[in-house]
């Protein structure tokens, strides 16, 4: 079974990329990976197995 989590970035107006690469190695470390980044939205879309 899959979870998954939206989260809403908040990564001002400096540095963005880095923030941006920051955050996501961020949530690798706990096993969530990339689903998706719904266009002109501010948020990302995370997944990850539920029982692992």
């Amino acid at each position: 079974m899959k979870e998954y989590k939206v989260v809403t970035l908040k990564l001002g107006f400096r540095n963005r990329i880095q923030k941006f690469e920051d955050v996501l190695n961020q949530f690798a470390r706990e096993g969530w990976i990339l689903k998706e980044i719904p266009q002109g939205w501010n948020s990302i879309v995370l997944e990850r197995d539920k029982n692992r």
